[in-house]
């Protein structure tokens, strides 16, 4: 099953005019809070946003690949406490994952916008702008953002023959097979 979920999950960028029903949602937060983290510190936090004005706003995070948020029923910003895990980077991506995952497990599209280390403007940084509009403290930094919602696009997954096989090695770096 979980083979069939990865063949045929992809990035939404466009999605219905539908609200994802509270059930989905508490699904999505109970599969971010079950992601694997580090020694178990679990440095991430979540905050779900289902308010349009809020989305709106946070599709302007950074000039490419944010816009599509205003789009979204959802949103989750994945965020972590960089004074308890060096590794918080990971821990978050991992989140994130886990959600993009539950998400296409649960009929709905999702897709990853970058936001640590990527610019709002020429003096700010996207992770300001967004701490900044949802009050976040300092310590607390915001790895992505996942937009969600009902689809209105229809992607086929990749094929297996579109695969960079190429990329594998086999025991020691650069043997194939």
């Amino acid at each position: 099953m979980f083979l069939d979920l990865i063949k045929t999950r992809r990035s939404t960028r466009k999605f219905k005019e539908k609200p994802v029903e509270k059930e989905k949602i508490s699904l999505l937060i109970e599969a971010a809070l079950r992601s694997p983290s580090s020694r178990g510190i679990n440095p991430w936090q979540f905050i779900v946003i289902d308010d349009k004005n809020i989305l709106e706003t946070l599709s302007k995070a950074k000039p490419h690949g944010s816009g599509f948020l205003k789009g979204a029923a959802l949103g989750i910003a994945v965020c972590a406490d960089v004074s308890q895990s060096d590794v918080w980077v990971e821990d978050a991506s991992i989140a994130s994952v886990f959600i993009h995952l539950a998400a296409h497990d649960l009929g709905l599209g999702s897709c990853w916008i970058q936001i640590r280390k990527r610019e709002h403007a020429s003096l700010k940084t996207a992770d300001t702008y967004i701490k900044e509009l949802l009050k976040i403290p300092d310590n607390i930094m915001v790895e992505s953002i996942i937009a969600i919602g009902y689809p209105d696009e229809n992607k086929k997954g990749h094929s297996k023959e579109s695969l960079p096989f190429n990329k594998i090695s086999f025991n020691t770096y650069g043997i194939k097979d």
